[in-house]
């Protein structure tokens, strides 16, 4: 399922064995083999944002894609983090601990106002006929964000956010 968009809450170790990872290839055994395999979606430590995450970076940052876009936090939520791989077929970004609780807070500040304002302003380049329902879908996705974000933060671990290109 090409470019949809997880979230996921790691621990220290799984953050370890990440920046230990001596290639693109052994970075993505990580995510696949051990941290998507557990899955911790009834934990809360599971995020889904299907292809909406490209919309919802967008609307907290300066309308475009990019990783050096918008300003903290609330560019850290999607592409702004860490890049941990440096290839072009995958995207991992790194949230550490550190800063979940400013970008929680400031998710969770975000109304459905704010949010459309920024999405009726996306520019030309955003790639898809901006429309209602995509509205709706880009806020349902990011609408779970903010709990997860407070709970990654609360039980102490960081985040990941990843997607296939």
């Amino acid at each position: 399922m090409p470019c949809r968009g997880v979230h996921f809450a790691i621990t220290d170790d799984d953050l370890s064995a990440l920046r230990s990872a001596r290639s693109n290839d052994a970075l993505l055994e990580i995510i696949q083999g051990d941290i998507e395999a557990r899955w911790e979606v009834d934990e809360g430590f599971v995020c889904e944002t299907d292809k909406a995450w490209d919309a919802i970076h967008r609307c907290l940052t300066d309308g475009q894609l990019g990783f050096v876009n918008g300003t903290e936090p609330l560019c850290l939520c999607i592409l702004g983090g860490e890049q941990l791989y440096s290839g072009d077929d995958y995207i991992v970004s790194l949230v550490p601990h550190r800063k979940l609780r400013s970008l929680a807070d400031a998710l969770a500040a975000i109304t459905p106002e704010f949010f459309g304002e920024r999405y009726a302003n996306l520019p030309v380049d955003y790639g898809l006929e901006k429309s209602q329902e995509d509205y709706q879908y880009t806020w349902d996705w990011f609408s779970d964000l903010p709990s997860f974000f407070d709970r990654a933060e609360k039980a102490g671990r960081h985040v990941i956010f990843s997607v296939d290109q």
